[in-house]
């Protein structure tokens, strides 16, 4: 097959860009100290979530000294809140390990693969490659962008929270001290919150109450910053994809699929 000049140097950038991609361009986007800034958010938003996971459990513990059983079901809320901590430890941890591999994924394979199609598209003197090629490198850029973008979108909000999730872990912090105080006094046979007092024990169970709707609240937020953002930051760049993708095939391209003896066609444009 006769290439001209302009083709040659298309196809050497290509295969050049391919090579940038896996040998050069790979030891940035999959190094930890590239994306040092989105995993610092992640193990800021993880420590987090372990200090909720801890001040609910020994929340959910102390409350469980208070006489009588009014406050055990706020104190079984609080032990069921961990598996909403899990769920959402779980996604961060999985944020912070994709958000190498896309990049690895990215200049490994997409980039490479883009170039590879578009060589086959000159040599074969189909647009229809050459179209399939700019699409697939413009997904692998979307690709390596999916977990940085829905980082910077969930500080956003985080920082909008961060007091009131602090307020919770401080008011979880305080009403688990003043629960443990008052019951080793009453184990001392002191006057304590918990002496026979029902006004005491209802402001206790009061402030237990509200401690349970701020854990919750900071749950919903750290549910929607840690999960939800990143799913719909992934869908919006799917749909993206999807537009992309959708590549028009003319009719003799289409017959050129669908025949089992290509040569009965004219490969001709």
């Amino acid at each position: 097959m006769k290439l001209n000049k302009k083709e040659w140097i298309k196809i050497t950038i290509a295969i050049v860009i391919a090579f940038v991609s896996v040998f050069m361009v790979s030891k940035t986007l999959t190094s930890v100290e590239f994306h040092a800034e989105t995993i610092a958010s992640l193990d800021a938003k993880q420590d987090t979530v372990m200090a909720l996971t801890a001040a609910s459990t020994a929340a959910s513990t102390a409350i469980t000294l208070i006489p009588g059983d009014g406050a055990t079901p706020i104190a079984n809320e609080l032990a069921d809140l961990s598996t909403y901590f899990l769920l959402i430890t779980t996604a961060i941890f999985l944020e912070k390990y994709l958000v190498t591999i896309m990049g690895y994924a990215t200049c490994y394979f997409l980039v490479p693969g883009a170039c590879l199609t578009y060589v086959v598209g000159i040599l074969t003197k189909k647009k229809l490659w050459k179209v399939i090629a700019g699409k697939l490198f413009v997904f692998g850029m979307v690709v390596s962008l999916i977990i940085p973008t829905s980082v910077k979108i969930t500080n956003i909000i985080e920082a909008t929270y961060e007091s009131s999730i602090n307020e919770t872990l401080e008011m979880a912090t305080q009403t688990t001290q003043t629960i443990e105080d008052a019951s080793a006094k009453e184990q001392k046979g002191l006057l304590g919150l918990f002496s026979g007092i029902k006004d005491g024990i209802t402001t206790t169970i009061n402030k237990a109450e509200t401690m349970l709707s701020n854990f919750i609240e900071s749950v919903a937020v750290m549910i929607v910053t840690s999960c939800v953002i990143p799913i719909l930051v992934i869908i919006f760049f799917l749909w993206i994809s999807k537009i992309i993708f959708e590549i028009p095939i003319p009719i003799q391209e289409q017959k050129y699929f669908m025949l089992e003896n290509p040569k009965q066609i004219d490969m001709k444009e």
